[in-house]
C-alpha cells in the first residue's frame, strides 16, 4: 500500500461561444500559469473536444481537495473566472479522486 495521498482531480467542461475558440485559448494561457504556480496544483490542461464544436476540457491536478477548495475561492480564482467569462456559453464541473493510477512514467526526451 503506498503512503502517497490520492490525486484531487476536477474536470471542467467548456462551452465557448462559436468564433471565439481562439481567443479563449489566448486567454487561458494567460491565466494559466497563476494556476499551476500554486503550490496546491500539481499540473493542469487544456483540451478541444474532437467530438463537439466549441467545447473545451480543462483538467486540473490537486495535491488534495482542501487545497483545492481555498485556490476556488482566492480572489485570483475568481479574476481568472472573470477573464475567462465573456467566451463562456455554458459549462459545468465535476471533482474526482484517483482510486487506480496505471499511467506509464513519461518518457525523457533525449
Amino acid at each position: 500500500m503506498s503512503d502517497t495521498k490520492p490525486v484531487f482531480r476536477v474536470l471542467l467542461r467548456a462551452q465557448i461561444a462559436p468564433g471565439q475558440e481562439a481567443a479563449f485559448e489566448e486567454a487561458w494561457r494567460g491565466v494559466g500559469n497563476a494556476v499551476t504556480g500554486d503550490p496546491a496544483n500539481l499540473g493542469q490542461w487544456l483540451l478541444r473536444s474532437n467530438d463537439e464544436e466549441s467545447v473545451y476540457y480543462i483538467i486540473s491536478d490537486w495535491v488534495d481537495e482542501p487545497s483545492f477548495r481555498v485556490f476556488e475561492r482566492s480572489d485570483q480564482h475568481l479574476e481568472h473566472r472573470r477573464r475567462l467569462h465573456p467566451y463562456r456559453t455554458g459549462g459545468s464541473m465535476t471533482t474526482m479522486t484517483m482510486a487506480v493510477d496505471l499511467a506509464k512514467p513519461l518518457a525523457v526526451a533525449e
